[in-house]
């Protein structure tokens, strides 16, 4: 938001500030990096532990009485020396002539009644006012003082030559405390000042003004009085006094603080001001007593532009308020500030007004000021800042009547916006608007001026901007901070807008096509809002990232997470989320191919690996160890009843019957043989399966036609499986033909893997390698077994 525009009368009165300043500035920044503050410390001397490199030392509100050349000489590079409110009554110049660098020297506020002087001094700031001296203390030397820029002196007496020493010199301030000036009934003294561009006078604060003494200066730009106190009696010597002092044609600035007088007294000093040329009347602490009557004021032509009135006490309380007002309200003047005090109203000029600037900021007008006032035409800018308005629809209708208004603030308000249905009525030239701190909704949106370009609206209670409002076309600078906003408008409704302030509102999900929607923009202060970082969020992180740094007040620092917990303090920039996670179809089509794949891959694998078929032997086994457990315990607790369950396909059971069963039977074994220990009535796995539990050893005769058998699968599958579940090496393999491995289908990987892992006997064709084989048919069986017959016989 651009600031207010400053008016002339405040620009001009802070010239006579940097009057007092200018030629100490360099002072203070040169040694601010070694300065050494040593001020209220109860001191009653210079300490003597002060770094030699000491540029600045403050010693201010001690009680020092009494300063000597070694208390600073060692600090030769010393600059500033700030020694006032302290107890010094004596002073000889001479103890700094070893602070060639001293150019800043403030003695104010003591009990100073004598100075010697010393040649050789550079003094830029010499202050020695409000002490006790009788004379001015004034030495010849300073008119060496070339560079001197500000002289503080107090007196008692004045002599008319006090000041000749320094004729020649261009001051741009002298400060001449008079608290304790005295001079006999009827008796006049005279001063001249020959070259000042500035003079504060400051009179004593509770005594009735008497002075009488002719004060000429040259060149006087700024005058300044302190501690006016007066009254009908006495209001003609003052009126003499400022005879001399405002006679010059370069006084543009003349300021009174602290005054107490009457209202006819104060009437006679705005009379004898109003054909001098000051163009700049500032008042400030201003207190009114008696009695307050109409007086007569001739408005004659002046030179005043600007009066500026801040702090009235008035003492007053029965007066006629017209008597009051109309003294102001029709001052044929440019300006016009009246500020923090206890006026209710201000009455509207009879004829038409030179008003360009009316500041009333801090009283206590209320709806009806300047309503149907008619002669305000030139009238530019107009503040009623901390006053009693409450209805905006008001408001508006006050500014009908000025035609020249640009400028509006009444901030600081009751104001509020809903109270009428009607539409509001502005005067059209108004650009810059300030509603701040009041009460105002969002139907303050439809009671604006149609052309403004600046409008402030931080610190009331909008939660939104309504889509339909009236086009505010001109509209350049925003300011809704402060408020209870949850997005960032968009420019549809205020095409030429280019600065928006809306931090501190409720913002959490920013419209992330704001900048596409506002094209003009150059400065946006969106900060201190609770964002929530969320996926919505990731585009408007996106495109704020792609504007200008200079553009984004306050980026990145005033741009945090306030939502989700974890995300709490985290700035957007380092908030970042995958496209996966917030794009919703991406992630249904991302689930989509992957369960697709997966279904694919577990379709191959079935297929491929016959996984069918596996899941039901696996059934199959489950269920018959069910039944198992069911069995009593006492049952399955008994001994084995074979030596080994031989399985074989039917094609090869002529060697099984001709060559194996009678071998293994001649070594005294108990074979089982499908075609005769099967149980009737059992289903064939559930055989199997028993067979292969009573059995020490489980035989499988490999051959083409055993691959061929589905059967004999099923015999291999559960004893490898009991294998594992027994924890014993139970599989003994005999290849009575050889197995190609392409013929062996995939289904069949158990019995690939067992080819390929565990050692196995092969069948000889030659009688003579047939001893070996039985050998080591034999070798297996090395375990004498204790075996049970089915009648419970044990046989061994």
């Amino acid at each position: 938001m651009t600031k207010d525009k400053e008016p002339v009368v405040k620009s001009f009165h802070f010239v006579c500030l940097m009057i007092i300043i200018v030629g100490t500035r360099i002072q203070f920044s040169d040694g601010s990096e070694f300065a050494v503050d040593k001020s209220k410390r109860g001191l009653t001397h210079v300490p003597k532990d002060l770094p030699p490199k000491t540029k600045v030392l403050d010693m201010s509100h001690n009680y020092i009485a009494e300063l000597q050349v070694s208390d600073i000489s060692f600090l030769s590079e010393l600059k500033v020396l700030r020694l006032s409110h302290n107890k010094i009554q004596l002073l000889d110049l001479s103890v700094f002539k070893f602070n060639q660098d001293l150019e800043y020297l403030d003695l104010s506020h003591n009990q100073l009644q004598k100075i010697s002087c010393h040649p050789i001094m550079s003094f830029r700031h010499l202050d020695l006012s409000f002490n006790d001296f009788k004379a001015l203390p004034i030495c010849k030397q300073f008119g060496n003082l070339s560079q001197l820029n500000f002289l503080g002196l107090s007196a008692m007496k004045l002599q008319k030559l006090d000041l000749l020493p320094i004729a020649h010199l261009h001051l741009s301030y002298i400060l001449l405390d008079l608290r304790n000036y005295y001079i006999k009934e009827n008796e006049t003294e005279s001063l001249q000042i020959l070259n000042a561009k500035t003079l504060h006078l400051v009179f004593h604060p509770t005594s009735l003004f008497s002075i009488q003494v002719n004060i000429s200066v040259n060149t006087l730009g700024c005058l300044q009085l302190t501690n006016i106190k007066l009254n009908d009696d006495n209001c003609q010597v003052f009126i003499k006094f400022l005879l001399e002092l405002t006679r010059g044609p370069t006084l543009l600035n003349f300021t009174l603080n602290h005054i107490e007088t009457t209202w006819k007294c104060l009437v006679r000093v705005f009379q004898f001001l109003w054909p001098k040329p000051v163009e700049y009347l500032n008042i400030y602490n201003l207190t009114i007593i008696e009695s307050i009557h109409e007086e007569d004021f001739t408005y004659s032509k002046t030179t005043l532009k600007a009066l500026k009135i801040e702090h009235i006490t008035n003492q007053v309380f029965i007066f006629s308020q017209t008597a009051l007002y109309t003294v102001f309200s029709e001052m044929n003047i440019m300006m016009l500030t009246i500020s923090d005090t206890p006026f209710i109203h201000m009455l509207c000029p009879h004829a038409p007004s030179t008003f360009k600037f009316l500041n009333f900021t801090q009283n206590v007008f209320t709806d009806s000021i300047f309503e149907k006032c008619s002669t305000l035409v030139k009238l530019e800018t107009l503040i009623l800042q901390k006053n009693g308005l409450k209805d905006l629809f008001k408001v508006g209708l006050m500014t009908k009547d000025m035609p020249s208004l640009e400028i509006l603030d009444v901030s600081w308000n009751s104001l509020e916006s809903g109270r009428h249905r009607e539409n509001c009525t502005w005067v059209e030239s108004i650009v810059v608007l300030n509603l701040s701190s009041n009460i105002l909704t969002d139907s303050v949106f439809r009671c604006l001026p149609p052309r403004i370009k600046v409008l402030d609206l931080h610190n009331n209670k909008i939660k939104s901007i309504p889509k339909q409002v009236v086009k505010l076309e001109a509209l350049q600078e925003l300011n809704v901070a402060f408020n209870s906003l949850t997005d960032l408008p968009g420019c549809g409704s205020f095409s030429s807008l280019s600065v928006l302030i809306i931090d501190h509102n409720s913002v959490s999900h920013p419209s992330a096509d704001f900048f596409q929607s506002c094209q003009k923009m150059r400065s946006i202060k969106a900060g201190n809002n609770p964002f929530q970082c969320t996926c919505e969020l990731r585009e408007f992180i996106k495109n704020i990232e792609q504007v200008s740094s200079e553009v984004v007040e306050g980026w990145p620092d005033s741009y945090k997470c306030d939502y989700p917990e974890s995300y709490r303090g985290t700035p957007l920039k380092d908030f970042h989320m995958s496209e996966l996670s917030c794009n919703i179809t991406l992630l249904i089509v991302t689930i989509g191919a992957t369960m697709l794949v997966l279904a694919v891959t577990v379709t191959f694998l079935c297929i491929y690996l016959d996984l069918p078929w596996y899941l039901r032997m696996v059934c199959q086994w489950t269920q018959t160890r069910r039944r198992a457990r069911n069995v009593p315990l006492e049952e399955l607790q008994r001994n084995l009843q074979f030596h080994a369950f031989i399985s074989y396909s039917e094609h090869d059971s002529a060697w099984v019957k001709n060559e194996l069963v009678p071998y293994l039977e001649k070594e005294g074994m108990q074979i089982c043989l499908h075609e005769r220990n099967f149980v009737p009535g059992k289903s064939i796995v559930e055989n199997i399966i028993n067979c292969i539990e009573k059995s020490y050893k489980s035989i499988f005769v490999l051959s083409p036609n055993f691959v061929q058998s589905e059967w004999c699968h099923y015999e291999l599958y559960f004893a490898h499986h009991n294998l594992f579940h027994e924890g014993s090496n139970n599989l003994i393999l005999i290849l009575l033909e050889p197995i190609p491995q392409n013929s062996i289908p995939n289904k069949y990987h158990k019995l690939r893997a067992l080819m390929t892992q565990r050692t196995y006997l092969q069948w000889p064709k030659e009688k003579s390698k047939r001893g070996l084989f039985w050998a080591n048919i034999r070798a297996t069986f090395n375990v004498k077994l204790t075996l049970v017959t089915e009648n419970n016989d044990v046989k061994s």
